[in-house]
């Protein structure tokens, strides 16, 4: 199948159509009636008037005067000589088609039926309606003006054989045959140009949509993605060369069949994702697939949906890239970009792990040189100790986080879990003159690990605390969010949402971008890792956490979690 199933033609063959026939008529012809055509019709019917009033002159010669007989004869032979010349000009030698050939055309077949009607009857000859057809075919080569003046020329013609040799005198049917000639030649002619206007109208859309076919082929042969149209029934009616190159060249033997399965066997998951878009009529924004031969491609396909007025299936478009190196690019990215994160996080964790060491050796030099005061050995062990119990927490915390992993999941109500968390984090020696007010709306259930959420709820309440100090207040509220705009959105079709705000110092915008970074803190003897365990955490339940500063001061951090409803 060619391209002109899709409308699109070659240029060569763009270019033999145009070199058929003969050249136009200079004043144009209508619509759907070419040139060659409407020559041939006129020397058709030119040899078939005047060899049939040959013939019947022949057949009837007996009884004919000898002056009629040679009168046919000589209107045979100068009609058959100048339509044998006309061809020539216009079909063999293909000579332009001037002005004053179309005007000697019209006058020759005007001649040629005033020697018709003269033969047969003069005025009262039954040929005489021969005329409108010379009108008529006149008003198709000539221009309005001309298409009347052949009207004017006819009746003139007609009225000089009325005169001058219909011996029985002027009978009254001529003046009414002129006026019928007259009417014909305006009627038929503005008819023609009406024609002939909108023929130049659609022959110059004609003339845009070739280029336009033209312009669309070249496009589609050198574009560098591949492009495959299927139609309702799941048949292959184009596929473009960079097509071919990517699927196989294989796949060109399917134009006009069935081609959903092989897609399938070239490229897993492509046959099926069309033939679902044609099911459903809905385009795909994004597919990812792989091609297994000729060559392992990573394809990224789009479909379009080719909109019909009927109600069923309609033809799909399929456009597909090669993002393999694409991939292999975004693939090192990552990779680089975990071993810029491991880099930095390691050089955190030196620095955090450089100042506590530092202490302690210089702790152990100075009990080591024996030259201590009692009170101070004791400072210095304490120190010691203190420093150690530093370095084993943030040990532990930093394994907490590199660690994290999600266990069991289960469906859990997580107003209960914040009153768990709660519980503890009032335990704490540095949040006990803090205040806790807790605002829930109904339940709130959720699918995830709930030891995991459990420890993120207790950091966020135990830093919300430490940042509020003495006397400050610490409010939590807990909802469900039902809304079309959250893309955060479980088997219940909601979001839980924890809120945990502190009316303490607030933070700095600055800091606002790395508040979730590992060993980030602002907080004297914070490791820095409590919000980087929480954001981690967040993610591994497809949800968000996120902070935002408070009006009169403080910081709320908000979690927004996938929903789910329980089953009994």
């Amino acid at each position: 199948m060619s391209l002109d199933t899709l409308g699109v033609r070659p240029e060569s063959q763009e270019r033999e159509q145009a070199e058929v026939g003969p050249p136009p008529w200079p004043f144009g012809v209508p619509r759907d009636l070419s040139t060659g055509d409407l020559l041939r019709w006129l020397y058709a019917g030119r040899l078939t008037l005047v060899a049939c009033v040959l013939g019947g002159a022949l057949w009837l010669w007996r009884d004919l005067h000898p002056g009629d007989t040679f009168f046919a004869t000589l209107i045979f032979l100068l009609a058959a000589l100048a339509t044998a010349g006309s061809y020539w000009w216009t079909h063999l030698a293909r000579r332009p088609v001037t002005p004053s050939f179309s005007y000697g055309q019209a006058a020759l077949d005007a001649a040629i039926v005033t020697g018709v009607v003269h033969l047969t009857g003069s005025v009262e000859s039954p040929l005489t309606p021969l005329y409108i057809l010379v009108i008529a075919s006149g008003s198709l080569i000539l221009p309005l003006s001309g298409g009347v003046l052949i009207g004017g020329l006819t009746s003139a013609l007609f009225v000089a054989e009325a005169v001058f040799f219909n011996h029985g005198g002027i009978p009254g049917t001529v003046a009414l045959q002129v006026a019928l000639f007259g009417t014909v030649a305006v009627t038929v002619g503005l008819v023609a140009d009406r024609l002939r206007k909108g023929g130049s109208q659609l022959g110059a859309l004609e003339s845009e949509l070739r280029q336009l076919r033209l312009d669309t082929g070249d496009i589609l042969n050198n574009i560098r993605s591949g492009i495959l149209t299927v139609d309702e029934q799941g048949r292959l009616i184009y596929i473009n060369p960079m097509g071919l190159s990517m699927l196989g060249r294989d796949l060109d033997a399917f134009r006009g069949r069935p081609v959903l399965e092989r897609l399938d066997r070239l490229a897993p998951g492509l046959g099926e994702m069309i033939g679902r878009s044609i099911r459903d009529r809905t385009p795909v924004a994004r597919f990812r697939t792989a091609t297994l031969d000729p060559s392992p491609l990573t394809l990224g396909v789009s479909t379009t949906v080719l909109e019909r007025e009927s109600p069923g299936p309609n033809p799909v478009t399929a456009i597909f890239q090669d993002i393999t190196d694409v991939e292999r690019l975004e693939e090192s990215n990552r990779r680089n970009e975990r071993l810029g994160a491991v880099a930095a996080l390691s050089a955190s964790l030196a620095h955090e792990i450089k100042n506590p060491l530092a202490s302690i050796q210089s702790a152990v030099e100075q009990l080591a040189s024996g030259r201590v005061a009692a009170g101070d050995e004791r400072v210095l062990r304490n120190l010691i100790v203190g420093q150690s119990q530093r370095l084993s927490r943030l040990l532990s915390e930093f394994i907490d986080f590199s660690g994290l992993e999600m266990g069991p999941r289960s469906d859990f109500d997580v107003g209960p879990l914040v009153d768990e968390a709660l519980g503890l984090v009032r335990q704490h020696p540095e949040v006990q003159e803090v205040k806790y007010r807790v605002h829930r709306q109904g339940a709130a259930p959720v699918w995830g690990d709930r030891d995991l959420l459990h420890r993120a709820l207790f950091n966020l309440l135990l830093n919300a605390g430490q940042f509020a100090g003495d006397g400050g207040t610490v409010l939590v509220e807990v909802s469900v969010l039902n809304h079309d705009g959250i893309d955060l959105s479980g088997e219940g079709g909601y979001a839980v949402r924890v809120s945990i705000e502190d009316d303490g110092p607030g933070i700095d915008a600055n800091d606002l971008g790395r508040i979730f970074d590992p060993f980030y803190t602002k907080r004297k003897g914070g490791s820095g890792l409590g919000l980087a365990v929480v954001h981690r955490t967040v993610e591994a339940h497809d949800g968000s956490v996120y902070v935002e500063p408070v009006a009169d001061g403080g910081a709320r951090f908000v979690l927004l979690l996938p929903g789910r409803r329980q089953t009994s």
